[in-house]
Formats: structure tokens, C-alpha cells, sequence
């Protein structure tokens, strides 16, 4: 195919996912965009908004039309490293094995990432910028294509921790959700 007849049919192929997915999220079509932008391009998005705003919706919708397996993490304060990425588990044969944990998915929700503790933040991140996982000394490659819609509660909101500045660089848009 040329260059141009590939142009053509990826924007019809944009355009019709984005209408797809405007039968079921009504408005927010610069988020929708931006998120379709941010997953064609291999990178990840951080959504910053209150509770309520159909995020969850919007995620799984582009899951189902995408035909994308997707994972949704809820992020508490209570939430380790080894609850998103896994961990190696006994079984009755006395022999190891890798349970995956919910990251094994190709899109994430990574709901209020900013409710559970750095260390778990950190887990997340890493794994997004690396696109795979080290759990006891084995490394495991995460599916293709890997992507990481975030949201993250107002700094305001009480029981919430900032993302650092050097670890908000792994997100290709924050994007502000009224």
C-alpha cells in the first residue's frame, strides 16, 4: 500500500472507533481524542478530575471497541506492589509458579492512583515506562499493546498523595476532566 492509501484508512479507522465510542461516552470529545491519540501512539494518560465523571465508562468502551483485554485497579491505601504486579505462589507440589497480577491486561484503569502509597505508585510506573515487570528475580513482558489510563483525585481531596513531578513524566497527556 502507499503512504497516503495507509493515511487514509488509519483515519478511518480513527474515526470510526471515535464514533463508536461517542455512542456510549456523550461529550468529553477532546478527552476521547486525546486518550485515542495517546494509545496510538504508544503512551499512557493521566486523568484529573473528581469521582462521577464516567472515566471507568469511557475506559472499558475503548477496551470493547478496540477488542483490547482490560483490567481495572482500584488503587487504595492499603494496596502493595505485589497486588498489581503479581507474585510467585506454592502449590501443592511444593513447586513455584507466577501468578500474574491484574497489570497483565493491554489497558489498565488505574483508578485514584494517587490514594495508595508511593511504593505501589512506583511499581505502576516503572512497569509503564518499561513495559514489563521483575517479581522474584524473573522478568516477565507485559502485553502488547500496554496502556495506562490513570485518574487521579484533586490533590484537595483528603487521603491523597501527589505523583512526583519525575514520575509524572511517564503520561503522554494530563488532561483535565470537568
Amino acid at each position: 500500500m502507499k503512504e497516503k492509501e495507509l493515511i487514509q484508512d488509519f483515519q478511518h479507522s480513527y474515526d470510526n472507533f471515535r464514533q463508536e465510542i461517542s455512542k456510549i461516552i456523550i461529550g468529553q470529545e477532546k478527552v476521547i481524542q486525546n486518550v485515542l491519540i495517546s494509545i496510538f501512539s504508544g503512551g499512557h494518560c493521566l486523568l484529573v478530575g473528581v469521582p462521577g465523571l464516567a472515566k471507568t465508562l469511557l475506559v472499558q468502551t475503548i477496551a470493547q471497541v478496540l477488542g483490547l483485554n482490560f483490567n481495572r485497579i482500584q488503587f487504595t491505601p492499603d494496596l502493595m506492589p505485589s497486588d498489581i504486579l503479581g507474585a510467585e505462589v506454592l502449590d501443592e507440589n511444593r513447586q513455584f509458579y507466577f501468578n500474574q497480577g491484574p497489570l497483565f491486561a493491554n489497558i489498565i484503569l488505574a483508578d485514584e492512583i494517587n490514594r495508595t502509597p508511593p511504593k505501589t505508585q512506583a511499581a505502576l510506573l516503572e512497569s509503564m515506562q518499561e513495559r514489563s515487570v521483575t517479581v522474584a528475580g524473573q522478568y516477565y513482558q507485559l502485553p502488547s499493546p500496554f496502556f495506562v489510563l490513570a485518574t487521579q483525585n484533586p490533590i484537595e481531596q483528603e487521603g491523597t498523595y501527589p505523583l512526583p513531578e519525575a514520575q509524572l513524566d511517564r503520561f503522554m497527556f494530563k488532561l483535565i476532566v470537568n
